[in-house]
């Protein structure tokens, strides 16, 4: 088996209304991501045709806080529903909610060991959840130095090392090469290490979070790796066009080629 590519409608085609943006990557054979679902006609989304890659798995709240933690369980239940209309098969989550610009709600300076044990748990019941409605929750790694600083556990190694500890198929790493490069790089030695807890992988170029072949990053040795690994799950463009929306899915359909 070969992998899958998706492509994010809330960055694509973004002078037209979401229903169309969905209809156009829909008919370039791609699976399609969404963020927040509680913005949309799930009906209509529903019959669009098109099938879906991932949404938001959650609408406020966090990992650690007593409010937060109720916040993020009850409006996961919420979005479970939300899915079921559309079959959306992962729900992706961060480690708190995420505001205006992408920032924080909850920013968090020192992440406690304490904090951690609760993350786990919460991550735990999340699961658990997902699990009982044939759902797959992701935990997505973000960047602390560009796009969101003060969130916890961002980086692609907490985001690994809670999917770990919680250790249960319905919780799953969505692995985002874009913001890991700018926190980590060495993408090929983490997706291999990561390689057996990835539900999903999300790709952009740094800088400008556009379309491989716009930055620094080699997609297509990447895109190899995955190959030799044997890869058989979803790859997601979550990027902004550099220019025309068409060519820049052409090139992230010719960059990762190699692992279909």
């Amino acid at each position: 088996m070969s992998a899958r590519l998706a492509a994010c409608a809330e960055m694509l085609y973004t002078d037209l209304p979401i229903i169309e943006r969905v209809e156009r990557i829909a008919e370039r054979g791609l699976l399609v991501e969404i963020w927040d679902w509680s913005s949309k006609d799930l009906d209509a989304l529903a019959a669009s045709g098109a099938e879906f890659s991932s949404m938001t798995g959650y609408l406020r709240g966090d990992l650690t806080s007593d409010e937060g933690r109720a916040e993020l369980i009850a409006t996961a239940r919420q979005s479970l529903e939300a899915a079921e209309v559309i079959d959306c098969p992962r729900l992706n989550l961060h480690g708190t909610g995420l505001g205006e610009k992408g920032l924080p709600v909850r920013p968090v300076e020192v992440v406690t060991p304490a904090m951690w044990l609760r993350a786990a748990d919460t991550l735990r019941e999340v699961a658990a959840l997902g699990e009982a409605e044939g759902r797959i929750f992701v935990l997505e790694n973000l960047n602390l130095a560009v796009d969101h600083p003060g969130t916890p556990f961002a980086r692609a190694a907490d985001t690994l090392t809670l999917v770990k500890a919680v250790d249960h198929p319905n919780l799953r790493l969505n692995l985002d090469l874009y913001h890991a490069q700018i926190g980590e790089g060495n993408l090929i030695e983490l997706v291999t290490e990561a390689f057996p807890y990835i539900g999903e992988i999300q790709v952009a170029d740094v800088p400008g979070r556009c379309e491989p072949g716009t930055g620094e990053i080699n997609y297509a040795a990447v895109a190899a790796a995955l190959r030799r690994l044997d890869y058989d799950g979803v790859v997601g463009l979550e990027a902004w066009a550099s220019g025309d929306p068409d060519a820049a899915l052409d090139a992230f359909q010719a960059a990762f080629a190699a692992a279909l």
